[in-house]
């Protein structure tokens, strides 16, 4: 293993910006009394505040401010605004927000992988923090299963960039995605939405609430999800890619006065969907299998154990305000879930390099905070804690490699991760004068980390907690135990002016940090002899798992403006970052002790810049109030030059290279642009409306080396929506079409083929065929984005 110094420019670019819509965008995060003027100011606006020209207000540093004020990265989607695009799950926001990728993880249904701006975090197992927090009801998602969070009952979703840790509980150095549901209504209120589409799709959700005194408020909301696979898997018959969900969410709000706020709240989901299983993209090297003609299609054989994720939890949300400038906030949340997978890498029936897993998180999380609203000077001060585990035991099967002498060949890893981090943070902001303002935060974080990694070779195929009946081979080839702690001060500070009401100008700086830890999938018996002396000693071994922490330095200047009337928004940045020890996780293959096996592999590569620009502007080209006619445009751009300045390597037969030059950063495009046009008028008393988004991201490297295989060239997607509203606002009819040009395109996938180690290259044999790393068919197996989808939605509310 290889551990370096890397500096990773991260972009920071703080664009408060426009979405395809705002409406209510007022973070659950506000005091009560914050959140309801901030609610007021925009409900007032209408449904579709960005066809108004009123101030739209939010509350994204935790008090009530003007959009145009707020000096941070943040843009808001409503829940109104998304249930009339049609989303279905919080991924479909990353196609109209610059510089972000949300996508279901390779291999799964559940598991989310979050990038902003180049950080994030593609390897789901323990021992991996993320690099993008998630946030339920500002309770911070510890781990990515479960975190495909589907959109229903929500009030909205924010995308804050940049490093995030002065003014929410835990810190993460890449940005935040918010997850805020519906606050209950003050009067019963029920609400049914239907979604009937090609693929069988079904889906039926209803909610729910009704005050039962002057100061207590109940509610309840169901989902039930449905839809047939896009294909099917041809050795067992199952739909692949289908979706089969139940959710359930129930709420309890207490409100005695304006002072005091209290809320408590539990959610369930339950997965039942199909495996979800990769294309090959080469035929099999020894079967000769050739390549499906239907991308969503697959051969793959492994269904044990059988696809099943439950996940729970539930936060309790307490406000007081002691004066009409001092509030006291406590938010508390635990939360629990289990996740069976099996993970067919080479997806074929035969059992080659076949990944059974089963992997738990629980957590237990709690926030105080202080909250200062004065005339010049507000802000707020708060502490941190984090309880949690993180437990996975998983399989490589490799018993195609090997069926005669080591028959059901199979390698076995389980990790049990323990973290335990808290944290003090501030963050406030002194208005100097009517122009000038300045915002200064610092976050001190303790991480600490417990590890252990057993992994064993086993014959007769995989482990028996996994459905198999695998006995051990030999020894353990890991057996390790590790601790270690992690601490860090991260600053933030910022100067604005403003020189009008309708422009800002400010410049930002904010250090991030993400906590190291141990590699869960490492091999003691690879570990290097760093001392020479024939041996490993223990303190090789530790340092072989261990990897370091992540840190990133990140600045920008930028520009927001209302123009013309506020009929143009308008919101520009430039950012740069350096960022260093970058986590850089991996596997590979190998043969230990004439045994092959896989080997993980995690880097701290050594440096590396980000720097790049973002523009977003919502644009109303007409609006007449007496037909109630409008004509709305929203744009954005993102541009993204991220590369690696320093990245060593060992090389066989060179020693220590430095590779930079044939690395790059994954999921993160160059480019990603949008539009959206947005028309609307009075029909049949109602009002209908039609729009429709043209998203664009250019190429999309899946690994840190150049895959032929699976890195996606640049691609378009369109996107419609026609929905009509009654007058009354009770009932919609929407027909909506999801990638109208049925456009196939990866999103992720695996690669297990020997490669040069300094380019990266795939090696080819005389033959000119590609040389498996790990099996014997060769893995190369991708996973696409949905095709074309077109659904009816029905909604009422009563």
């Amino acid at each position: 293993m290889t551990r370096n110094t890397l500096r990773i420019g991260t972009a920071v670019a703080a664009l408060l910006a426009a979405a395809p819509s705002w409406a209510q965008d007022v973070p659950a995060s506000a005091s009560a009394s914050d959140e309801q003027q901030a609610a007021a100011a925009n409900e007032s606006l209408g449904a579709d505040t960005s066809t108004q020209d009123e101030e739209i207000v939010v509350t994204a540093r935790r008090r009530a401010e003007s959009l145009q004020d707020v000096p941070i990265a943040v843009t808001a989607y409503s829940g109104e605004s998304l249930e009339r695009q049609g989303a279905l799950d919080i991924t479909d926001i990353s196609d109209t927000t610059p510089n972000v990728t949300l996508e279901t993880s390779r291999g799964t249904n559940t598991t989310l992988t979050a990038f902003i701006r180049g950080v994030g975090q593609q390897d789901p197992v323990a021992g991996f923090e993320a690099g993008v927090g998630i946030y339920l009801d500002d309770v911070y998602l510890n781990r990515p299963q479960a975190a495909v969070l589907d959109i229903y009952d929500v009030e909205r979703i924010e995308v804050l960039r940049g490093p995030q840790g002065t003014l929410y509980g835990r810190n993460t150095i890449g940005g935040a995605v918010k997850y805020v549901t519906r606050r209950l209504d003050e009067e019963p209120t029920l609400r049914a939405r239907a979604n009937f589409g090609t693929y069988k799709q079904g889906d039926l959700i209803v909610s729910a609430s009704t005050p039962i005194s002057d100061a207590i408020r109940i509610g309840a909301s169901g989902a039930r999800l449905s839809r047939g696979g896009f294909g099917e898997n041809r050795n067992n018959g199952l739909d692949n890619y289908n979706r089969d969900i139940w959710a359930a969410r129930g709420t309890i709000e207490i409100e005695p006065s304006d002072r005091f706020f209290f809320r408590v709240s539990g959610d369930y989901t339950k997965d039942n969907s199909n495996p979800r299983n990769g294309h090959r993209l080469i035929p099999g090297l020894v079967s000769g299998t050739p390549v499906l003609d239907d991308v969503y299609d697959s051969r793959a054989g492994l269904n044990t154990p059988r696809q099943e994720i439950e996940a729970y939890g539930g936060a309790a949300r307490a406000e007081f305000k002691l004066t009409d400038e001092l509030t006291l906030r406590n938010i508390t949340g635990w939360r629990k879930d289990k996740s069976f997978a099996p993970i067919d890498f080479d997806s074929l029936p035969a059992a080659d390099v076949d990944v059974p897993a089963i992997y738990r998180n629980k957590q237990f999380s709690n926030e105080f905070q202080i909250v200062y609203e004065g005339s010049r000077l507000q802000g707020l001060a708060g502490v941190y804690y984090l309880d949690a585990n993180a437990n996975n035991i998983f399989d490589v099967v490799l018993a195609t490699t090997s069926p005669i002498v080591l028959p059901g060949l199979t390698a076995s890893t389980f990790g049990d991760v323990d973290t335990k981090t808290w944290a003090a943070f501030a963050d406030f902001t002194f208005d100097i004068s009517e122009q000038f303002a300045v915002s200064v935060g610092g976050r001190y974080t303790h991480d600490k980390r417990n590890a252990r990694i057993i992994r064993a070779n086993l014959l007769n195929g995989p482990s028996p907690e996994l459905g198999g009946k695998g006995v051990q081979l030999g020894a353990r080839t890991s057996d390790f135990t590790g601790e270690e702690t992690f601490k860090e001060f991260t600053p933030r500070a910022s100067i604005s002016f403003k020189p009008d009401e309708n422009n800002t100008f400010y410049l930002s700086y904010a250090k991030g940090f993400k906590g190291g830890g141990f590699d869960p999938r490492g091999l003691s018996t690879a570990a290097p002899d760093l001392n020479g002396n024939g041996t490993r000693e223990a303190d090789e071994i530790f340092d072989y798992f261990l990897f370091e922490p992540e840190k990133v330095d990140s600045f920008e200047a930028g520009y927001k403006a209302s123009l013309f009337d506020r009929r143009l928004r308008l919101a520009l940045a430039g950012f740069y970052a350096d960022y260093k020890d970058v986590q850089v996780p991996g596997s590979v293959g190998a043969v230990i002790n004439g045994v092959p096996t896989f080997v993980g592999v995690t880097t701290n590569a050594g440096k590396a810049t980000f720097k790049g620009v973002e523009a977003e502007m919502v644009a109303t080209l007409l609006r007449d109030t007496e037909s109630g006619s409008r004509v709305n445009f929203t744009g954005t751009a993102g541009y993204l030059d991220a590369q690696y300045d320093e990245f060593i390597t060992n090389v066989p037969g060179q020693g220590p290279v430095d590779v930079a030059d044939f690395r790059r950063i994954q999921n993160t495009p160059k480019w990603t642009l949008s539009g959206t046009l947005d028309v609307a008028t009075r029909f049949e008393g109602g009002e209908i409306s039609a729009s429709t988004t043209l998203s664009y991201r250019s190429k999309t490297f899946q690994f840190e080396t150049p895959s032929p295989f699976l890195d996606q060239p640049g691609y378009a997607l369109i996107d419609a929506s026609l929905v009509w509203t009654s007058p009354d606002d009770r009932y919609t009819i929407g027909l909506h079409g999801k990638n109208l040009t049925d456009k196939q395109y990866i999103t992720s996938g695996y690669q297990f083929l020997l490669t040069d180690p300094v380019t990266g290259v795939p090696l080819r044999n005389a033959a000119g065929q590609v040389r498996p790393s790990l099996g014997v068919e060769g893995v190369a197996t991708a996973f696409y984005g949905n095709p074309r989808q077109v659904f009816l939605s029905l909604g009422v509310k009563f």
